[in-house]
C-alpha cells in the first residue's frame, strides 16, 4: 500500500474516531413531572438546546408526584414539581440514597375559572371549599342559573390537586361528583366546553376560553402573588438528586437566569424577580 494513501486512511480513522467520541459524550438532560411546570421546561429545554447544541433536553409531563418518583427512581434528572416534596418522599428518597434539593425556578396562583357565560365574577375561600367537598351543588346558591355545577378536579399525582387540598379544601376530601383530569390544559379546555363547569388551573394556562375569578376579592396576578395577598399562590420548583453538575447545572442556571425567568413570565407565570 502506497504511504499516501495510508496515511489518508489513517487520518480518516482518526477524524472519525474523534467525531464518533463526540456524539458518545453528548449531553442528554430527562426532565419529567409537573404540567404546571411543563411550559416553562419545554420552553426553556428550546431555547437551551439552540445555546448547547450538543447537549439533548427531553421533556415530558405526567404530574408532581410522577416527577419526585422518577428522581428518586433515578429515571431523571430535573423532576418537575408545582408543590414541595412531601415527607414520605424524602423518607423513601433517603432509604435509596437519594438527596432532593429543591430549586425555585417560578411563582404562581392556581385560579379558580369558569365558563365566559357564567356570571359570577368573585368567589370565597369558603364557598369554593363548600363546592369541592360537595355541599354546595347548584349555581343558584351562589346567585347563577338554577342548575348542577359541574365539579372540574385534577387527580391525585398533580402538585396543583395537593395545593389545592391544602389551602381550599383543608385536606378534606373532593366530591367523588368530582370529573378528575391529568393536566392543567385538560381542565381549562373542560371547562371551556361546559357552561356549568368550575375548575382550577395555574395562572399560565388561564386563557380566553375560561374565566378567572378573583378570590376573596382578589385577582391573581403577578403582583398578588409575589406580594402574597392572592389566596392560592405557589411557588414551582425543579428537583435534583443532590447539588446539580455538568449539564443538568447549567440548565437549571439557565431556568433561574434574567433570560430564563423571562421565559416564565411569557408562559404566563410570575417570575422571581
Amino acid at each position: 500500500m502506497k504511504k499516501g494513501l495510508w496515511l489518508k486512511i489513517v487520518a480518516f480513522a482518526v477524524v472519525f474516531c474523534f467525531c464518533a467520541g463526540g456524539l458518545a459524550v453528548a449531553g442528554t438532560v430527562v426532565i419529567k413531572g409537573s404540567t404546571t411546570v411543563l411550559p416553562i421546561a419545554q420552553k426553556a429545554a428550546e431555547d437551551f438546546m439552540k445555546i448547547n447544541p450538543d447537549v439533548n433536553v427531553s421533556v415530558s409531563g405526567g404530574g408532581s408526584g410522577e416527577g419526585i418518583k422518577a428522581i428518586i427512581d433515578g429515571t431523571c434528572d430535573i423532576a418537575d414539581s408545582s408543590r414541595f416534596i412531601k415527607d414520605k418522599e424524602v423518607k423513601l428518597a433517603m432509604e435509596r440514597n437519594v438527596l432532593p434539593v429543591p430549586h425555585r425556578v417560578a411563582l404562581d396562583c392556581v385560579v379558580p375559572v369558569v365558563h365566559p357565560s357564567n356570571p359570577l365574577q368573585d368567589i370565597s375561600l369558603e364557598r369554593l371549599k363548600d363546592i369541592y367537598k360537595g355541599a354546595v351543588t347548584n349555581w343558584k346558591e351562589l346567585g347563577g342559573p338554577d342548575s348542577p355545577i359541574v365539579v372540574i378536579s385534577r387527580d391525585t399525582s398533580s402538585g396543583t390537586y395537593e395545593v389545592w387540598q391544602e389551602k381550599i379544601l383543608h385536606e378534606e376530601k373532593v366530591t367523588p361528583q368530582a370529573l378528575l383530569q391529568a393536566s392543567n390544559g385538560a381542565v381549562a379546555q373542560a371547562v371551556a366546553k361546559n357552561k356549568y363547569a368550575i375548575g382550577y388551573i395555574g395562572i399560565g394556562y388561564v386563557n380566553q376560553d375560561v374565566k378567572a375569578l378573583k378570590v376573596a376579592g382578589v385577582e391573581a396576578s403577578a403582583t398578588t402573588a409575589l406580594n402574597g395577598t392572592y389566596p392560592v399562590s405557589r411557588a414551582l420548583f425543579m428537583f435534583t438528586n443532590g447539588w446539580p453538575t455538568g449539564d443538568a447545572m447549567s440548565f437549571i442556571n439557565f431556568v433561574v437566569s434574567p433570560a430564563g425567568q423571562k421565559i416564565a413570565k411569557e408562559e404566563g407565570f410570575v417570575p422571581m424577580y
